[in-house]
């Protein structure tokens, strides 16, 4: 505690000031030197890096220790050896830090004594100092409203989602994947060893957190497991929780034991625990980004399984009905009437008047948006879903999407489509074979996520993640209300 007041983790979240501990100018690629840089690329208010063999680094003043800082530091990061750090927490404690990240390895997880007593006398002298630990073993903060962004090419604004990740390459590579897809973070933390901090306490925390409205996990073990529990049933009763299970194999679980030294449990009595909370069990970080698109984007939410599928190509609208299929979704029959009414737009030669729909002329603005308002008439359609880049009429790389005079209207007709019919609009786009292709793809993806529409990477990904929100939505009891509809 600082003057006798316990640190909060709003204290922890909310860094005024960082020391950066370990950093070296001859190690230009390293954890720290990346951190200063992207801080101070940032525009974070104050960034001091320590080394005392050096007086400047990166443009900065540089400093020997963390009592020679002249201003007040809330937050240090340490990328010393582990046998370094006792005397680093001593001069913490003299400067009154708030917090202490350890991206430092070589403790528990080594599974060696020394580690296991070190990480010991660390919590100690954290304790009787009163700032609080993060890791060791881990990546740390990412809070961007604090403008704390300490990797490069990451969202700089902040969001509504929360992610607590006891894997620190995770913990980067979520944000950074899914940024293009549109989804932002309000505050991240990579936890680690979980020697302090840990994830029953930041659950609780982020459950009450107003600015986190979806929460998501990566987790490989828990050691206060009623707790997880009543933390994970409070979070996940007031908003979306999704969550992801590292070690669920023999590999993974002696993988887990060396990367976090995590007391891992059955992976059964997990699932039994998500559904129990109603928490939505992801497989991966990919499937998770899936997962936060269509809780962010495919609003409001489908009150139901049906979908009708739309997009040229006779093959890949089969092979859709296949795919999403077995992914838990179903394609309910278009009425008569239905029908009557696409025929007027759509020419029925060369064309599957069925669901799924194909039709030449489909990859018209005009064209899509009659259809989506038509197919989404429908009471036992729930969400409407536009392919391309899966058939040789809309592979990418051809110049006729990426450009305002197809993307424009293109994206303005599936939001309306969306408003109009108040069904969710979801988009497959399928794969690049070139680059060509790639940039051209993620222009038509930049343009359709800016709007607001949730973007997948194939129809199996859409279908699973649609089917998982449904499932939630359905079970959602306390508020039962759409995010951001």
């Amino acid at each position: 505690m600082l003057n006798n007041i316990p640190v909060t983790l709003d204290q922890v979240f909310n860094p005024r000031s960082v020391a950066i501990v370990g950093v070296s100018a001859n190690k230009p690629r390293s954890f720290a030197a990346s951190v200063v840089k992207a801080l101070k690329a940032a525009g974070f208010p104050a960034v001091y890096p320590v080394n005392p063999n050096h007086t400047e680094m990166f443009g900065l003043p540089c400093y020997s220790s963390i009592s020679a800082i002249p201003g007040s530091v809330n937050h240090v990061i340490v990328n010393i050896p582990a046998e370094k750090t006792l005397d680093l927490l001593d001069d913490c404690a003299r400067k009154g830090v708030t917090s202490v990240h350890l991206f430092t390895a070589g403790f528990r997880e080594s599974g060696e004594r020394e580690g296991i007593e070190l990480e010991q006398v660390i919590l100690q002298r954290a304790q009787a100092a009163g700032f609080r630990i993060i890791g060791p073993n881990c990546t740390g903060l990412y809070v961007p409203r604090a403008r704390f962004i300490p990797i490069s090419r990451i969202p700089g604004s902040p969001g509504p989602v929360a992610f607590l990740s006891q894997s620190g390459g995770h913990a980067y590579d979520l944000p950074f994947h899914a940024g293009p897809r549109g989804i932002t973070f309000s505050k991240v933390i990579s936890y680690g060893n979980a020697l302090d901090i840990n994830e029953c306490e930041l659950l609780e925390y982020f459950a009450d957190d107003d600015e986190s409205e979806i929460v998501a996990i990566y987790i490989e073990g828990v050691r206060e497991g009623l707790r997880f529990r009543r933390a994970l049933e409070k979070a996940a009763g007031e908003k979306p929780v999704v969550i992801c299970k590292g070690g669920t194999s023999d590999a993974g679980l002696r993988a887990t034991l060396s990367h976090t030294a995590s007391l891992t449990s059955s992976v059964k009595v997990f699932d039994a625990l998500c559904r129990q909370a109603n928490a939505i069990r992801v497989d991966d970080i990919q499937e998770m980004i899936d997962v936060l698109v269509a809780i962010r984007f495919a609003v409001p939410y489908p009150k139901g399984r049906g979908v009708a599928v739309v997009g040229q190509g006779g093959g890949p609208s089969v092979q859709a009905s296949d795919q999403m299929e077995r992914m838990g979704l179903y394609f309910p029959p278009l009425a008569p009437d239905v029908h009557r009414k696409l025929e007027e737009f759509l020419p029925t030669a060369g064309a599957i008047f069925s669901n799924p729909l194909d039709a030449t002329n489909i990859l018209l603005p005009d064209i899509m948006y009659q259809t989506m308002k038509v197919i989404g008439g429908s009471p036992d359609i729930h969400m409407m879903l536009y392919h391309m880049g899966f058939h040789p009429a809309t592979h990418w790389g051809r110049g006729w999407y990426g450009n305002d005079a197809f993307l424009k209207p293109a994206t303005e007709a599936l939001q309306k489509a969306h408003r109009e019919t108040r069904k969710p609009v979801l988009l497959a786009l399928g794969l690049p074979s070139d680059l060509a292709g790639a940039e051209e793809r993620l222009q038509v993806q930049e343009s359709f996520m800016k709007a607001g529409l949730p973007v997948f990477h194939s129809l199996e990904k859409a279908a699973l993640a649609m089917a998982r929100v449904e499932t939630w939505h359905r079970r959602f009891k306390p508020q039962d209300q759409d995010i951001n509809s």
